[in-house]
């Protein structure tokens, strides 16, 4: 993180106690989970360790707040995603995970800084909507695209419920080169698509 005068800038400490507090060490102040998700909505990077241990619990502090936000009603994930992400743990291809969903939400996020820019472009005049539907289908079928691939299961687990056709014994099989070559061609379709809304 880097502040205005280009600066490097260290992510500010979050020391989490037994009692289950968290204490922002640069503020010397106790913060809650609403407090840390806000200070992400800011962009403030921070770490968050065991106040004991010294363990870094960033993962977890960041998941739980991912958690209370979804019981809130503010229904991000899909339940197909939530089942689908599920089921990668413990897979052969888990590897490949972290790394493709950090580089399909650093894409979302560029293309929503366009959809900002769209708006505030049309302030005055007609609304967009053409662009930022595109954008919108765009989102949702490289999401899509990237969840089939990586289901373990061939074909669709809704499809027998639904009387769909069986697919092709030995359809659903690919090898890890096969899977790797989907992997860098998606790849390169999202950096594609993000070289043309730039």
């Amino acid at each position: 993180m880097s502040d205005k005068s280009g600066a490097e800038t260290q992510p500010v400490i979050i020391k989490k106690y037994a009692n289950r507090r968290l204490y922002n060490t640069s503020t010397s102040s106790y913060v809650t989970l609403d407090d840390l998700s806000r200070m992400v909505k800011q962009g403030n990077e921070f770490v968050v360790f065991d106040a004991k241990t010294s363990e870094d619990i960033t993962r977890p502090v960041l998941t739980q707040i991912i958690v209370e936000e979804e019981q809130k009603g503010q229904n991000l994930l899909p339940i197909s995603f939530l089942r689908q992400l599920i089921s990668l743990y413990g897979d052969s291809m888990q590897w490949l995970v972290p790394r493709y969903l950090d580089h399909a939400m650093s894409t979302f996020a560029r293309n929503q800084e366009q959809m900002r820019k769209s708006l505030q472009d049309a302030f005055g005049g007609l609304f967009p909507f053409g662009p930022l539907e595109e954008m919108g289908k765009q989102n949702l079928a490289l999401f899509e695209k990237t969840m089939k691939m990586f289901s373990p299961f061939p074909g669709n687990p809704g499809d027998k419920a639904r009387g769909d056709k069986p697919a092709e014994e030995g359809a659903g099989e690919a090898t890890l080169d096969e899977l790797r070559q989907r992997i860098n061609l998606l790849q390169q379709q999202v950096e594609e698509m993000g070289k043309k809304k730039e």
